[in-house]
């Protein structure tokens, strides 16, 4: 993982709204942190007395769904790094500042 400082304004890009929270989706916090979804996902399992109750959720499938139809919209207007990645772990933005 890089050491650098991630601008404010490349993490506000990624927010999303999801049951009433800011957050952010575990291959969005992934590219930021320069780290496969894949490695990222399992460090929070492993770690996961490291983090507050309240610091990640699993999408419902009717939500997994719904991400998928805004980011197949969202991908005819332009690319997507992370095509096909799944949203396994969401990140409540409030934890992180």
């Amino acid at each position: 993982m890089s050491k650098q400082t991630i601008p404010a304004e490349q993490i506000a890009l990624r927010i999303r709204h999801f049951r009433g929270e800011k957050v952010l989706l575990d291959f969005d916090l992934a590219a930021l942190y320069g780290v496969a979804v894949k490695v990222l996902n399992q460090s929070v399992k492993r770690n996961r007395e490291r983090f507050p109750n309240d610091f990640m959720f699993q999408l419902s499938d009717e939500e997994a769904r719904l991400l998928r139809s805004q980011l197949l919209a969202l991908e005819n207007r332009q690319t997507i790094e992370n095509e096909g990645a799944e949203a396994e772990l969401v990140t409540i933005c409030d934890q992180l500042s």
